[in-house]
C-alpha cells in the first residue's frame, strides 16, 4: 500500500522557510531531490495499457540514495550481486557503534567521523585475525541514525567466521557455533584504534572530546551467527540500502507537526509516537545526509572487490560452494494497476514542462492498441 504522508509533504509545508535551517548546499540540494521526485518537476512517460487501454501518466524518480521511495531496485541488485559471493562457511553480525559524545564533530566534519569509523573497524578485526593467522573479509554498512532521528553512528558488519592462511586455504576461527571474538576485547581495541586516528586527522578537535570519549566504555554488539548463507542474503535486504526513515513510519502531518512511529530499544523495542515540529524533522533527517559521493557500503579483506575478482571463484571451488550465477538484467515489465492483467506500454515521454496538449486536452479514454 502507499503511504498516507511522505517525506517530502513535510518539504512542501515547510516551503521556502527551509532556508532558516541553517543546512549547507549538498543538504538543501538533496531535500530539493526528495521534493520534486515522482512530480512533474522532473518530468515522466504516458503509458497505454495493452488489456484494458486506460491511458496512464507517470512522473521520473529523483534516484537518490536519500530518497524513501527510490531505494527498492537499487537494494535488489545489490542484493542479487552478494548472492554470487557467499561461501558455504558461518557469518557473523557485529555492530561498531560511536558514543554520542562524538557528535559534536560528525555534525562538524561528517566525512572525518565516518571514514574513520570504517578504518577503525577493519583494522580492528584485521588485527584479530591476523592474531588467529589468518586474512579476514568484512562487508560494512554504515547507518547514522537512530530511531527517532537522532544522529546514531554506528555500522552493521556482516563477517564470515574464519580467513584465509598464508597457504590461500580457508580456515574457521571457530566451530562452536558461539560469538566470533570476546566483545569487550573487541571493543577496547576499536576505542583505541579509533582515538588514535581522530588524534592523527585532527588534533585540534580531539583535543576538545578526548576526555569524553575515553570516559565512556564503548561497545561492540555481536549476534550468533547466521543459520544459513540465505539468511545473510535476508539479512542484507533489510538493511543495505535503509533511509533514515520511510515514508512508511509516518503517521500524520498537520500544519505545524509532524508524528511517526519508532520504537524504543531501552524499552525492549516498544513501539512508540514522536511529534516534532516540521523544521526539527527536517532538520534531524538533514542530519542523516551523507557527504557528496561518500561510500556507505564497503568491502575489505578478501571480500574487497581486487580480491574477489582474482581468487574468490578459486575459494568457493576449494570449499565446494554452491554456485549462484548472477543473473542477466531483464527489462522490467510494467503492469498496469488498473486492470492487474495488462502490460503498459509508453506513448509519450515528456520534459518539466509538462504532458504534451493532446494528453491535457482530455483524451485520457481507453484506447485499442494493437499488439
Amino acid at each position: 500500500m502507499q503511504p498516507a504522508w511522505e517525506v517530502a509533504d513535510v518539504l512542501n509545508k515547510i516551503g521556502n522557510r527551509i532556508g532558516d535551517l541553517s543546512l549547507n548546499t549538498w543538504q538543501l540540494r538533496t531535500l530539493s531531490a526528495l521534493k520534486k521526485c515522482r512530480t512533474s518537476a522532473l518530468g515522466g512517460h504516458i503509458d497505454a495499457c495493452d488489456a484494458c487501454g486506460i491511458i496512464s501518466i507517470s512522473y521520473n524518480s529523483c534516484r537518490n540514495r536519500h530518497c524513501p521511495k527510490c531505494q527498492g531496485k537499487n537494494r535488489d541488485d545489490w542484493i542479487q550481486a552478494r548472492e554470487t559471493e557467499l561461501l558455504p562457511v558461518p557469518y557473523f553480525h557485529l555492530v561498531f557503534t560511536l558514543p554520542d559524545s562524538i557528535n559534536s564533530l560528525a555534525i562538524h566534519d561528517p566525512k572525518l567521523v565516518y571514514a574513520t569509523l570504517f578504518e577503525a573497524a577493519w583494522e580492528t578485526l584485521f588485527a584479530f585475525g591476523k592474531n588467529k593467522g589468518v586474512k579476514m573479509g568484512m562487508i560494512a554498512i554504515l547507518h547514522t541514525w537512530g530511531q527517532n532521528l537522532s544522529l546514531h553512528p554506528h555500522l552493521h558488519c556482516i563477517v564470515p567466521g574464519g580467513g584465509i592462511d598464508k597457504n590461500g586455504n580457508w580456515q574457521n576461527i571457530r566451530g562452536d557455533g558461539k560469538f566470533l571474538f570476546s566483545v569487550k576485547a573487541l571493543s577496547k581495541v576499536f576505542r583505541a584504534k579509533y582515538c588514535e586516528k581522530i588524534k592523527i586527522k585532527d588534533l585540534e578537535q580531539y583535543q576538545k572530546i578526548r576526555t569524553k570519549l575515553w570516559d565512556k566504555q564503548w561497545v561492540v554488539f555481536a549476534k550468533r551467527p547466521f543459520g544459513s548463507p540465505k539468511s545473510v542474503v535476508e539479512y542484507l535486504g533489510r538493511y543495505t540500502h535503509k533511509i533514515a526513515i520511510s515514508n512508511h513510519r509516518i503517521k500524520h502531518i498537520d500544519q505545524k507537526t509532524v508524528t511517526f512511529d519508532y520504537k524504543d530499544y531501552k524499552h525492549n523495542g516498544f513501539k512508540k509516537q514522536m511529534t516534532l515540529s516540521h523544521e526539527e524533522f527536517i532538520h534531524r533527517f538533514a542530519l542523516h545526509i551523507l557527504p557528496k559521493r561518500f561510500v556507505k557500503i564497503r568491502h575489505f579483506g578478501f571480500l574487497s572487490s581486487n580480491w574477489k575478482r582474482q581468487k574468490l571463484k578459486l575459494l568457493q571451488g576449494k570449499l565446494k560452494a554452491k554456485t549462484v550465477e548472477k543473473k542477466q538484467k531483464a527489462t522490467p515489465v510494467r503492469k498496469c494497476s488498473c486492470c492487474k492483467i495488462g502490460i503498459l506500454h509508453t506513448l509519450a515521454i515528456f520534459d518539466k514542462r509538462g504532458p504534451p496538449a493532446w494528453y491535457l486536452g482530455g483524451s485520457q479514454k481507453p484506447v485499442a492498441l494493437k499488439n
